[in-house]
């Protein structure tokens, strides 16, 4: 259970029990009164709010008892239609009465549908100050009754004003006629109905209470009953009725007065830490004084002093306030509600760094109530104790976790031209894996009748590659940790994740273009001269030249191209190649044709490794026709276990450096492949 303050608004709908007409003496003739069970202390559902609210009407403050009576909640004059001259809480109901006042059209129209028979409805305005979460199946004690969650109880709110509505959200309530000033037979005429009538439960009735209730009956039938009257009253020590000149309403309301204020100050005195103590100090009738010497008695150091892990903070719950705090966009795909409705309620303000480790370090034993003694809290938090059934939280694994998400942000955001180029491979282990291409007889044979296969012949054509591990090791220092910057924990992950992107591709395409020995006019593959820079001519040269390409067999190799990959400074001929319908030439007396024959063939391909001159073999002209790696591949890269993105761990940082470790690594390996599967032009002579 976890319970959080904040201001918002309620709108708690209930029954109205409409009007009746004025009495003679007390009020001017022309004003009529009404009553309402505004609200019946139930769960309701309400705009704005998640999961269903329920007010402790014990904690409601009432504030003057004269409170405006509108319509809808609107603040304008045409629709005011009374005020309130008594709010009172009667067995765990909210019981509102007063006059209606309002002479606006707005007004006559409440009056002549409550007379046509119409049951109109109240809505509270109240401002919750403190509200409690109940968690799914948790529950609590509230106006009398056991709630189960999820639900939002509002522990302490305040009372605004009244309004008729139409419809109202609280089914328990019923809408009934206020008793007619009229005292003939036809009346209510025994004690017991004149009770249901008023909205007491005789059952729940104590002695005092009886009594002053009876007098009532016998002598002022006809007042209305608006005295403020809990199910929780208990017997007072006087227990006599009231004088005789003594206005019994007005003694009732002293009694309950009295009853409130007591009710009241053991609520002061517990806190709202000892609920238990509470609602037994208000059961069986406690002085305030004996509340507060047992809420004491309660309160005195034990040791040893143990933090009370709140049993709701779990390993998600942390790593979903750390995704939200550092407002990642996948946060709502990645937990589920429950989990992010407990972190927004603990965690509204977001958590900070310090705050993680430390709801860590209490869930794994920790008993310290500070950040001060951080190497402790460091230890404690890392460091997940042995006993068994001590619930723990896995700190290291929520960084990790958390960092993992922001690390692959970093990875992807560097170039990824590698990945549409090349194939893929899964490797077990870092040994040098092989594979074989079949040559010589490897077209399928006709086959006999006896249905006989022929045997192909694996021949010498060889590849290999393996897997070797790149990583780097960062740390968040203890002046992260003492600012409190939990941005420590996505700026770090971020650069370690583009570190490894920007790694694979250094070792991809200083092994692509290491390929002075793999393209040659010996292997068919190589094209050099005035005539191959990028264009209509050249690329068609080009693509003779690669579906020329034979197998060792001297037997086309069957396979089409698909990819013309180029530096930064052929992005734009390239790209006109690929989508323009004509190719002008604009020189004088050109007699060349203007239709483009590749328009859309070759999807284009641009990197801005291949005209870099940190890279031996770079060059701003030469550029590539490739084939689909899938049906033929011209470099591989080989991940271990599969896993094409790096991974983080975070640990404890060691001795000698306060702080938090994080380390980021990477296992693949890179090797050109067939040298058919692509032609290289170098694009000048």
């Amino acid at each position: 259970m976890t319970t959080h303050h904040q201001n918002k608004d309620l709108n708690l709908v209930a029954e109205i029990v409409s009007f009746e007409a004025a009495s003679g003496e007390e009020q001017a003739p022309s004003l009529r009164r009404f009553t309402m069970t505004a609200y019946t202390g139930g769960p309701m559902n309400l705009n704005g709010w998640r999961y269903p609210v329920v007010v402790d009407l014990q904690g409601m403050q009432m504030g003057k008892q004269r409170r405006p009576i509108l319509l809808d909640h609107t603040h304008d004059v045409d629709f005011v239609l009374g005020q309130t001259d008594s709010v009172a809480v009667l067995n765990n109901q909210l019981i509102v009465t007063g006059q209606v006042m309002g002479d606006s059209p707005k007004a006559r129209q409440v009056i002549a549908l409550n007379d046509r028979g119409f049951a109109w409805q109240a809505s509270i305005g109240a401002r919750a100050d403190q509200v409690e979460f109940v968690a799914e199946g948790k529950s609590s004690m509230v106006n009398g009754q056991e709630v189960s969650g999820p639900v939002n109880i509002a522990r302490r709110s305040t009372l605004g004003e009244v309004s008729f509505v139409v419809l109202g959200a609280d089914d328990n309530t019923s809408a009934q006629i206020a008793a007619s000033v009229s005292t003939s037979d036809d009346e209510v005429t025994t004690f017991e109905d004149w009770l249901i009538e008023h909205g007491f439960d005789e059952a729940e009735l104590q002695a005092s209470q009886r009594t002053m209730l009876e007098q009532l009956f016998k002598g002022a039938e006809s007042t209305p009953i608006t005295a403020s009257v809990t199910s929780t009253i208990t017997e007072p020590e006087q227990t006599t009725a009231p004088a005789s000149n003594e206005d019994p309403v007005m003694a009732l309301r002293k009694s309950m007065t009295s009853e409130l204020n007591r009710i009241s100050a053991i609520r002061k005195a517990c806190g709202g830490r000892h609920p238990e103590i509470e609602a037994k100090a208000i059961s069986e009738g406690w002085e305030p004084m004996r509340a507060e010497l047992e809420v004491l008695r309660l309160d005195r150091p034990k040791a040893p002093a143990i933090h009370s892990v709140d049993r709701s903070i779990t390993t998600n719950v942390l790593e979903a306030a750390c995704m939200m705090t550092a407002r990642h966009p996948e946060v709502e795909s990645q937990y589920d509600d429950k989990t992010i409705e407990t972190a927004t309620r603990r965690f509204r303000g977001g958590i900070g760094l310090q705050e993680l480790l430390l709801e860590a370090a209490w869930a794994n034993g920790y008993t310290g109530r500070t950040f001060r003694d951080n190497r402790e809290v460091l230890r404690f938090a890392f460091h997940t104790p042995i006993q068994a059934g001590l619930a723990t939280v896995e700190v290291a694994g929520i960084l990790s976790n958390v960092a993992n998400k922001f690390l692959l942000d970093g990875f992807f955001s560097v170039e990824r031209v590698w990945r549409n180029i090349c194939a893929v491979r899964n490797v077990s282990d870092f040994k040098t894996v092989s594979s074989y291409r079949l040559v010589g007889k490897d077209q399928y044979e006709l086959v006999a009748p006896g249905g006989e296969l022929q045997h192909g012949t694996l021949g010498e054509e060889k590849y290999q590659n393996k897997a070797d591990t790149y990583g780097l090791m960062l740390a968040i220092d203890r002046r992260d940790i003492i600012n409190d910057d939990l941005g420590a924990i996505t700026t770090v992950p971020r650069k370690l994740g583009r570190g490894s992107g920007l790694k694979i591709n250094d070792v991809f395409w200083t092994t692509f273009l290491a390929n002075a020995a793999f393209f040659t006019a010996g292997n068919k593959n190589f094209l050099a001269g005035a005539n191959t820079v990028l264009g209509i001519d050249s690329m068609t040269l080009a693509e003779t030249t690669f579906m020329d390409q034979v197998d060792s067999d001297s037997k086309p190799i069957g396979v089409m191209p698909l990819i013309a990959l180029v530096p930064t400074a052929l992005s734009a001929p390239a790209t006109q190649l690929y989508k323009s319908l004509e190719m002008r030439d604009n020189t004088a007396n050109a007699r060349t044709p203007i239709s483009n024959p590749h328009q859309g063939k070759y999807r284009v391909e641009v990197s801005r490794y291949l005209g870099n001159a940190a890279y031996a073999g770079s060059s701003t002209r030469a550029w590539y026709l490739m084939a689909d790696a899938a049906d033929l591949p011209l470099i591989e890269v080989a991940f271990l276990n599969g896993q094409e993105s790096p991974t983080i761990e975070t640990a404890e940082a060691d001795f000698n450096v306060l702080g938090v470790q994080m380390r980021g690594f990477h296992d693949f390996g890179v090797s050109l492949q067939d040298f058919r599967a692509a032609v290289k032009v170098k694009g000048e002579a």
